[in-house]
């Protein structure tokens, strides 16, 4: 579940990383996976984790709004999504006809599954902090952090690698940031800093450990 975050902008741009300084062959990219966020199923404050309930009128209204920006990438060649409702309805929405994928579900968050954080820090204060506190700490009893970030990351490494090849994948916000701490070789802790829009999108291009960044609209 994302944290609301001080800077969030779905037009944002982010300067491509890690570019070999030597010779233009390196620089072409040979695989492109943009990452859209599902349409949101409750407002910010209601989110609950591995939250499982389907859009609301709220959300149908924000996917026909962002259409004109998103349907175009239903031209990839491979298209994918979260296996939770809001997701697929989502894809489904946007003319990409997803396959569900069990890999990029949501963190498993254990007995704290569909608790807001707020309900979940007034039953178990202490063992919320450490979860906030340690990436590798499971208070819940489900998945750490540090799991999910790599389990998000060995899937988009696994990714068909032909050359100039396309691929768009509507998943959680949270798979998108743990796709972006991946992709960036970033402390864990970094996903606590990002703030994902629903219906934002994160395009990486390039190959398992050389992945170029594009945050922002389709």
């Amino acid at each position: 579940m994302a944290r609301e975050g001080p800077t969030a902008c779905r037009n944002l741009w982010v300067t491509p990383l890690d570019l070999p300084s030597s010779g233009h062959h390196h620089l072409r990219m040979h695989l492109r996976v943009t990452f859209v966020a599902a349409a949101r199923c409750s407002s910010l404050l209601a989110e609950r984790f591995e939250d499982d309930r389907p859009l609301d009128q709220a959300g149908w209204d924000a996917v026909q709004c962002a259409a004109h920006e998103l349907v175009p990438l239903a031209a990839a060649e491979l298209r994918y999504c979260s296996p939770t409702p809001r997701s697929r309805a989502t894809g489904d929405a946007l003319g990409y006809a997803p396959l569900a994928q069990p890999a990029l579900r949501d963190c498993d968050m254990g007995r704290w599954r569909g608790f807001t954080l707020g309900e979940a820090m007034a039953r178990e204060p202490s063992a919320v902090d450490a979860w906030l506190a340690d990436p590798r700490c499971t208070p819940h009893g489900g998945e750490s952090l540090l799991s999910f970030i790599t389990r998000i990351g060995s899937w988009l490494d696994t990714r068909p690698k032909d050359d100039g090849g396309r691929i768009v994948a509507v998943a959680e916000p949270s798979v998108l940031r743990a796709a972006l701490v991946h992709a960036l070789q970033a402390p864990p802790s970094t996903y606590w800093h990002l703030d994902v829009r629903p219906l934002s999108t994160l395009t990486v291009a390039g190959r398992p450990g050389h992945w170029n960044l594009r945050l922002g609209a389709a």
